[in-house]
């Protein structure tokens, strides 16, 4: 079927095409080499005065989108920013004229040489001398003031968004910096970064629905990783002592405001410690990654969030009472837990009648919203928990904790079972769990056991999601706002 082409985008087409005609070609393939961008050209030729710019020669070569044409007059942006130029018919050679006054469109790329000069409202300008299509640009842009602001629509068409909207370009340049203030603070305190497989033969390392692939020549099914947790922990038996690994998981599960299909996460793993010293490096990354941005202090959604301050400790069943009344400790076992999830109204399924999923569910539904400020929820019922070591005092719980800020999840982490027995048995009630009806249970590994019994030191272990992290600290409110290119429906 033949391409249907509005009238904007017609004209272009036509222009494009006389280009041509003339032997000019509208996408250049050699390289344009720039003298400045537009903040740093500012920043060099602002302080000088309209009459001191007026004498002055210097060559400025600049490049970047056209996003506004008025008369002689257009605006440019770069990277960095934006900056005004000014064509006069008088002071160029032909050639330009033309190419400007004809062929030139808001939306194409163009280099520009000339020299400085401020207008009389005084704005740093840049006189041309040469203008230089670089690309074609065959789609309209956005209208100014109505255009691109609808979310699914900037989510759908980011390369558009980014330099249509300038918050959308800051976002991704502070999650950029959120990466690499993480990665500085691991690696100077003694982690490694590491790779560990996408590709993986068993399900396991976090309970999650997963998507499967074939692959061909092993004739054989693969899950994409839920999390790298065993892979991780396989090379702390190997000998490193502290690991991490920054990079996507894959779960097949729902898509809201917080989740997507795929998503970015930092797991670290450390020898010789327990779950308290993984609490504080969690509180150390996270308020190294406020500082480093000035935010130790900000409002999010209304409420006012202070990362200078220590974290939130609670205990989940000490939690739950304060909210409900229920102590779960004064529950043995899995009768009375069911009979107070009836009184409750608690909706359980085939795999969660039992103490410690209650427990759980009872946290999800009664404590999780009240953790607005940053909050360590701690001693997780060891069902729902198949990868955490028991407490000592009380084997019915693990050394585990998630952190949540505003109601949200933001990192998951245990002190590592490294007992291969234990786990073994673990793995086993995950396997009557999957035959429950729970899709996110973990599969019998193995090979995973096998490098347990050659023994694991005591070990903790991280989790963080970026994305999240991500959208606090750039006050987006959807995970899609923070993922250049998040997965969408399709258009209808």
């Amino acid at each position: 079927m033949a391409n249907e082409y509005n009238e904007q985008e017609l004209v272009k087409r036509s222009k494009l095409k006389a280009l041509r005609e003339k032997g000019i070609d509208p996408f250049l393939t050699q390289k344009f080499i720039r003298n400045y961008d537009s903040e740093s050209y500012k920043d060099a030729y602002s302080k000088y005065t309209k009459e001191e710019l007026h004498e002055n020669t210097d060559q400025i070569i600049v490049a970047g989108r056209i996003m506004a044409i008025r008369q002689t007059f257009g605006v440019i942006k770069d990277f960095t920013g934006k900056v005004q130029f000014y064509i006069n018919k008088k002071t160029i050679d032909p050639e330009t004229w033309e190419l400007f006054n004809d062929y030139i469109d808001i939306g194409d790329i163009v280099g520009i040489e000339g020299t400085p000069m401020k207008t009389n409202t005084g704005e740093i300008t840049v006189k041309v001398k040469k203008l230089i299509l670089l690309s074609k640009s065959l789609k309209p842009l956005p209208e100014k003031f109505h255009g691109l602001v609808d979310e699914e629509e900037r989510a759908r068409r980011r390369y558009v968004d980014l330099f249509m909207n300038d918050e959308s370009l800051k976002t991704f340049v502070t999650r950029s910096k959120i990466m690499t203030q993480i990665r500085n603070y691991m690696d100077s305190n003694g982690f490694f970064e590491v790779e560990t497989p996408v590709l993986q033969p068993v399900l396991g390392g976090a309970s999650a629905r997963p998507f499967v692939t074939h692959h061909n020549t092993l004739d054989r099914n693969y899950y994409l990783r839920i999390a790298p947790e065993l892979a991780l922990k396989k090379l702390i038996v190997g000998g490193f002592e502290k690991v991490y690994e920054i990079g996507r998981v894959f779960r097949n599960e729902g898509m809201d405001a917080t989740h997507n299909p795929e998503f970015t996460t930092i797991e670290a793993y450390q020898a010789y410690v327990s779950m308290e010293e993984i609490m504080t490096l969690t509180e150390n990354i996270i308020r190294n990654v406020a500082e480093s941005l000035n935010q130790l202090k900000f409002t999010y959604k209304g409420v006012e969030l202070d990362f200078s301050k220590p974290f939130i400790k609670k205990n989940m069943v000490d939690f739950i009472k304060e909210e409900t009344g229920v102590d779960f400790n004064e529950i043995q076992d899995d009768a009375g837990a069911i009979k107070v999830a009836k009184e409750h109204k608690i909706s359980l399924q085939g795999h969660q009648q039992n103490r410690g999923h209650i427990i759980n569910a009872f946290f999800e539904e009664y404590c999780e919203k009240k953790c607005l400020e940053p909050t360590f929820v701690y001693g997780h019922p060891v069902e729902v928990s198949p990868l955490a070591k028991k407490n000592q005092k009380d084997p019915r719980y693990t050394d585990r904790f998630e952190l949540f800020i505003l109601g949200k999840e933001y990192a998951n982490a245990f002190s590592e079972l490294n007992d291969p027995i234990d786990q073994k048995e673990r793995f086993e009630s995950q396997l009557k769990e999957k035959d429950l009806g729970n899709e996110e249970a973990s599969e019998m590994d193995d090979d995973f056991i096998e490098a347990l019994e050659y023994g694991l030191p005591p070990t903790g272990g991280l989790g963080i999601g970026l994305d999240r992290l991500a959208m606090l600290f750039t006050n987006n409110e959807t995970i899609r706002n923070v993922l250049l290119f998040p997965h969408m429906r399709d258009e209808k």
